[in-house]
């Protein structure tokens, strides 16, 4: 289960990953694109292999992930970006939906060329028996 902050702290949280420079540059992200786990399970099954960013605490990481997924919870996105490469990124959590919007819209907003988010969460993953790496 994912970490539920307080609504003082999401709205700290929200206006720290939404709020940037980059933003005036790059205009405002258009709305969050859903990719089905069906879908995403395809891809992987087609060796075709995305960027999965679990932004859910280091703790839940370690109890299970997509396979091949990189860690970076959503409390450290806007420190840690500069990690992700460019190309596909499939972000995924088990939080609120404005959070996870939140965090494709900073990361559009710094030059992300193409960002996801899998419908469902982990959660959506795990029901229906997908692989989980521990």
């Amino acid at each position: 289960m994912g970490h539920r902050a307080g609504p003082i702290a999401f709205l700290v949280l929200l206006s720290a990953l939404v709020a940037s420079p980059a933003r005036a540059a790059h205009g405002v992200a258009g709305p969050l694109p859903l990719v089905p786990p069906a879908e995403l399970k395809k891809e992987l099954d087609a060796g075709r292999r995305p960027l999965m960013v679990d932004l859910r605490s280091t703790e839940a990481f370690r109890q299970g992930r997509l396979p091949g997924a990189r860690s970076i919870p959503i409390r450290e996105l806007r420190r840690r970006y500069v990690e992700l490469p460019r190309g596909r990124i499939v972000l995924y959590c088990d939080c609120p939906k404005e959070e996870l919007e939140a965090a494709y819209r900073f990361l559009v907003d710094h030059g992300a060329e193409r960002v996801d988010a899998l419908q469902e969460g982990f959660a959506g993953w795990v029901e229906r028996g997908y692989p989980v790496e521990r």
